[in-house]
């Protein structure tokens, strides 16, 4: 039998996610306090949304706290690097036996003529 240890958020009574670590539950435990706390904010202010867009706000700068610091001091946000797919070197259909390569011929068509 194994044993398996899991950690739980839980916020207001309510399970919202599992982790395998202590560490990523803790963030994002510290996540969630993030956006309540911007989700106040945002209520606040003098512009009307519904709650499901200002829970969806916050949770959106919450979520991308990092970059929105170094928009908030006036750095242009890092962008991430796109990996490209590694190209695999083409592969070239076998040939059967019976079909020989075609070969270029180094003689230029003009020369051939002169020669008969």
């Amino acid at each position: 039998m194994a044993v398996i240890v899991k950690y739980i958020v839980v916020r207001n009574g309510e399970e919202k996610m599992t982790f395998a670590t202590k560490k990523e539950a803790d963030a994002y435990d510290k996540m969630l306090d993030i956006a309540d706390n911007l989700f106040e904010f945002l209520e606040s202010s003098k512009i009307k949304l519904s709650e499901d867009q200002l829970e969806d706000i916050a949770l959106l700068l919450a979520e991308n706290k990092d970059k929105l610091v170094s928009i908030l001091r006036g750095l242009k946000p890092k962008k991430k690097a796109v990996k490209k797919p590694e190209q695999k070197p083409e592969q070239k259909p076998e040939q059967k036996p019976e079909q020989k390569p075609e070969q270029k011929e180094s003689t230029p068509p003009k020369a051939k003529a002169q020669k008969k």
